[in-house]
């Protein structure tokens, strides 16, 4: 089988009787919208994470709109964000006329820190948005304490990291997503928890904002034409609940089998020089939505490229920080130097990795980038 980044109909194939009459339950019903389904997805996900309230949404983008609407923040209002990630995560804040306030972030772990975060801090600051970046969690125990010190609002962003679990210095653990005031994930097919379309979901454990995320998300409504508040439209399609369903019971061994593929890739290549590979924090496990590695020396687009005409897939999340698009450029508040955040962009790259990836598999990736270096 053609080597892919991620192997979606693979994992399709393990629980295609279930999906497929799943899907055809929906079609007869005809429930295509917020059919029963959807509702059982959101309990049995809550279960799982151990959160009071899961409301389903259409995207990973719009769980966090919705997130940053239920704080009732006001234009001009500062959140702070990580250099590096994903544009979802800072577009969000200047949508709704927000102040994004750009921070660097740890050059191991490509994730914020409270170092980082400390910097930014200023009197119209309101809230964080903590990006746990490929798989693993940012060290929240000292983020929630400098939030609730200085009454900000925490916000994750889980879309890459379902399933990991963070461990507070007393011993506890709790779910990534479940440690903030809200947070947030995707259902992206690609990410650990994917469904066949887009999907996303909002957890919180707080009973006012619960309702409120519920009320947003559907128009501002609680009982039906009468609005309170502006929202929003977005909703799981009950589709991708059915896909979902299938999949929840199997994120752990997903999780598990996405770990061993790391751990295969890191005892092959951590001693080439010219290349470090991922680094794991003791206080959180890592689900490795993405394999990603640091390519020193200005060689990365070399190798990506070798990788290519060898047939070895490979991609750069992300090419260019934050601070550099052009989208930004005037919104933004940057708190501090961003070089690292730059420096990341200029030498990370992706290796292939999913639930379905073999040794054999890999050992194709592993022997290209050893070609590579020699």
């Amino acid at each position: 089988m053609k080597l892919q980044m991620v192997d979606l109909h693979g994992q399709y194939m393990k629980i295609k009787d279930e999906v497929d009459a799943g899907i055809r339950q929906v079609i007869e019903s005809s429930a295509f919208i917020n059919g029963p389904q959807v509702k059982e997805f959101a309990g049995k996900l809550a279960d799982y994470v151990h959160c009071k309230y899961v409301i389903t949404c259409g995207n990973g983008t719009d769980a966090l709109q919705i997130a940053l609407m239920a704080l009732d923040l006001k234009p001009g209002d500062e959140v702070i964000v990580p250099a590096f990630t994903y544009v979802a995560s800072a577009e969000v804040i200047g949508l709704l006329g927000l102040t994004p306030v750009m921070v660097d972030v740890d050059y191991n772990t490509f994730n914020v820190t409270l170092k980082n975060i400390e910097k930014a801090l200023s009197p119209k600051t309101k809230a964080i948005i903590p990006v746990h970046l490929f798989g693993q969690s940012c060290d929240m125990a000292p983020i929630m304490e400098f939030a609730n010190r200085h009454k900000l609002y925490v916000v994750e962003d889980n879309a890459q990291a379902i399933g990991a679990r963070y461990t507070f210095p007393d011993g506890s653990a709790k779910f990534t997503g479940t440690i903030g005031h809200i947070g947030c994930t995707s259902f992206f097919p690609s990410k650990n928890l994917g469904c066949y379309g887009d999907g996303g979901a909002i957890f919180t454990d707080d009973d006012v904002l619960g309702e409120r995320l519920k009320m947003i998300a559907n128009h501002g409504q609680q009982v039906k034409y009468h609005h309170k508040v502006i929202g929003c439209n977005s909703r799981l399609d009950t589709i991708q609940a059915v896909v979902l369903n299938a999949k929840l019971p199997h994120l752990n061994e997903y999780c598990r089998s996405r770990y061993a593929a790391a751990q295969y890739y890191t005892s092959a290549l951590k001693d080439i020089d010219g290349i470090i590979t991922p680094v794991e924090q003791p206080n959180s496990t890592h689900v490795y939505h993405q394999y990603t590695l640091k390519v020193l020396n200005g060689k990365r687009n070399a190798l990506k490229q070798y990788m290519a005409d060898n047939g070895i897939p490979s991609m750069i999340y992300y090419p260019l920080p934050l601070q550099q698009q052009e989208a930004f450029s005037n919104i933004t508040r940057a708190a501090e130097s961003l070089d690292t955040a730059a420096e990341l962009a200029a030498s990370v790259l992706s290796l292939p990795i999913h639930t379905e990836i073999s040794h054999e598999q890999q050992d194709m990736v592993i022997d290209a980038i050893k070609s590579f270096f020699k």
